[in-house]
């Protein structure tokens, strides 16, 4: 039985239809739904860790109605007691070149040490791919892989080696000491902890002081810079700066990015000749 660990819910379509494609593949896709490379992760006072993470996320998606909740410790967990029960179950980390990909190697391996002579890694950072025109490409996640072509991938797994157990181990208790708002990748399996204002300026830059849609204003930004945070937390970051009078918003903030506009603040000034 092999628990096939992968961040989102787009890298896991093609994983599992991969796992179709090969028996020796064959076993359980584990989806996390958390992308820990945003937000706090030291716990809150009097809260766990999920709902650290849940109460973080509530306030990004700023919807009272459906109220958010990050479970991928508690069923972590769960992988981690079949694994004590079972001697011939083992873990493979599918793990890209994304800053979300490499925060969920340090959280899975802080948490899954005990079981290190059965967790694999399978990483495809700088490796290249076939894509469906048989085209040569280098992906940043496992959602742009082929199925087809992540069976080839499984030849990748590795087992974590005792070195990376002890060095790697060490990398979880110091992001969370750190406990900035993002962590941004710097290469290999590097990370580096920056505020929650990081990708603020280039929100900026695609505003002007006509009102235009958040979706507008974020889709621009993603396109650009290629954040790798998704929309939810930019949207909140426009939020957050309206608060602080970095930028005026009018409509619906609580809804979606379609539903409320974005401009700087200020009145736009029409220069009109004077005869002297």
């Amino acid at each position: 039985m092999i628990y096939h660990i992968v961040v989102g819910d787009v890298g896991a379509t093609p994983l599992r239809e991969a796992i179709t494609m090969e028996p020796s593949m064959e076993g359980e896709v584990v989806v996390l739904k958390d992308v820990l490379s945003i937000g706090p992760l030291a716990k809150e006072e009097g809260k766990t860790f999920s709902e650290t993470r849940s109460a973080f996320w509530q306030q990004v998606m700023s919807n009272d109605k459906n109220p958010v909740v990050v479970d991928d410790l508690e069923r972590l967990m769960q992988v981690s007691t079949t694994l004590s029960n079972d001697e011939e179950a083992k873990v493979w980390m599918w793990m890209a070149p994304w800053p979300a990909d490499i925060v969920a190697y340090y959280w899975m391996l802080n948490y899954m040490q005990k079981h290190a002579r059965r967790m694999f890694v399978v990483n495809i950072a700088a490796l290249p791919f076939l894509d469906e025109n048989g085209k040569v490409f280098y992906p940043k996640s496992i959602g742009e892989i082929l199925p087809k072509e992540l069976v080839k991938a499984r030849r990748l797994a590795r087992q974590i080696t005792p070195a990376e157990v002890e060095i790697d181990g060490e990398e979880w208790g110091k992001l969370v000491t750190d406990n900035a708002g993002i962590r941004t990748h710097e290469g290999g399996k590097k990370l580096t902890s920056r505020s929650e204002e990081h990708y603020d300026n280039q929100l900026i830059s695609f505003c002007s002081q006509q009102f235009q849609k958040g979706s507008r204003i974020v889709s621009q930004a993603l396109s650009k810079f290629n954040i790798p945070t998704g929309d939810m937390y930019l949207g909140w970051r426009l939020r957050k700066m309206a608060e602080s009078g970095r930028l005026t918003l009018q409509g619906d903030v609580a809804k979606a990015l379609k539903d409320f506009d974005v401009k700087l603040p200020g009145e736009v000034v029409s220069e009109v000749a004077v005869e002297g």
